[in-house]
């Protein structure tokens, strides 16, 4: 198993922006600028500090939500069992499909769940057609049943 990276040590206002950007995002032509100035930063500044707190991997995505059913498309949960000796290759192998939104290891006789999002339903067993063709290895997806909206905000 690998090593864990050891926490990434913040600044205050590295943590102010990071409380900042969680929810409430003004819908507004300027909105980093926006956001910038309640803070005391430039837009720039806000900026590059957001670039720096991906590229470090403190945060890793940064966007909207968005509910792809609405829009006419589709996602699933899906898992795969993948030997251990080829996790790494296959992770690869799945990561590399731009419908793969998230992927993680899990410590399950199903050791790898991702989420496939298209622009269609009908997109959802292509995605699947075309990695198991890939990896050779079945991938068993878990449509979703019923939503549930749960708002999670991180404080740092």
């Amino acid at each position: 198993m690998p090593e864990q990276a050891s926490p990434t040590p913040l600044d205050a206002v590295d943590r102010k922006l990071i409380n900042a950007l969680q929810g409430d995002f003004p819908l507004v032509s300027e909105p980093y600028r926006e956001v910038a100035e309640t803070l005391g930063l430039t837009e720039a500044k806000l900026l590059r500090r957001l670039d720096a707190l991906l590229e470090r991997r403190v945060l890793t995505r940064f966007g909207p939500m968005f509910q792809i059913e609405r829009a006419g498309g589709a996602f699933v949960l899906a898992a795969m069992k993948v030997p251990e000796p080829d996790f790494d290759r296959v992770a690869a192998q799945v990561n590399a499909f731009t419908e793969v939104a998230h992927n993680y290891r899990r410590e399950h006789v199903l050791n790898m769940w991702f989420v496939l999002a298209t622009a269609t339903p009908q997109g959802i067993g292509e995605a699947v057609a075309a990695i198991e063709a890939a990896t050779g290895l079945p991938v068993f997806p878990f449509p979703k049943e019923r939503e549930y909206f749960v708002e999670m905000k991180l404080h740092a």
